[in-house]
């Protein structure tokens, strides 16, 4: 069933078994739908391109929760108003982590991106960190239960090093080598206030380390 986002008074919508050319001209017609979930639906490449088309003019969306991000990393390089972005329980994979991170380079409203279960690994989440070296808008990152290594697990807390906009933070599988890491970061980063290390199997030194930084959040999550 399609919900209709098409009346003036749309805001928020929860949409199922969606036809794609009927919706992208919801979307371009709409002038007030605010929020957008379409976690239900598997858009395909097709479908994909097609919502990141209207994504690239449209000026009201502020939230969108997506299954499939095909052609969208491009679509943010134009649009102007989403700031919170849900791909969680996506295989999105290093490739598209890639394209996001492109994104995030020149993108200048987007404060919210959800990336749980996402299937990333160290090189996505390279490329990401060093996007967030860049971007001065994203406040909350959650890259909690990706298959990233301790190893890979350290790029985030280099960008935590330079990064002045990130206030919340979601890790998962960071081992000792990453909590090391992260609590190196923590003693620089002046605006992290948010840490959430769920899911972590923290050894005592790892432990210990970011124990003597927590001087630098407000919140913690372990």
């Amino acid at each position: 069933m399609v919900q209709n986002i098409v009346g003036s008074r749309a805001l928020v919508y929860t949409v199922r078994k969606i036809e794609p050319g009927m919706f992208a001209s919801s979307i371009l017609t709409n002038s007030t739908l605010a929020a957008l979930d379409l976690s239900e639906n598997s858009l395909g490449k097709y479908g994909t391109q097609v919502l990141a088309e209207a994504l690239k003019i449209n000026s009201t969306l502020t939230t969108l929760n997506l299954c499939g991000t095909q052609a969208l990393a491009k679509a943010l390089k134009f649009n102007l108003t989403l700031t919170t972005l849900d791909l969680s329980n996506n295989a999105i994979g290093d490739n598209e982590a890639l394209a996001l991170s492109e994104a995030l380079k020149v993108n200048s409203t987007l404060t919210t991106l959800n990336l749980c279960y996402s299937s990333i690994n160290d090189k996505g989440a390279l490329a990401l960190s060093e996007a967030l070296k860049t971007n001065s808008t994203l406040t909350a990152l959650n890259l909690k239960c990706n298959p990233i290594d301790p190893n890979g697990a350290q790029a985030p807390s280099d960008a935590l090093k330079t990064n002045s906009t990130l206030t919340t933070l979601h890790l998962s599988w960071i081992g000792d080598n990453g909590a090391h890491a992260l609590a190196e970061a923590l003693k620089i980063n002046s605006t992290l206030a948010a840490l959430d290390l769920s899911y972590n199997s923290l050894g005592s030194s790892g432990a210990q380390a970011l124990a003597e930084a927590r001087m630098a959040l407000t919140t913690r999550y372990f």
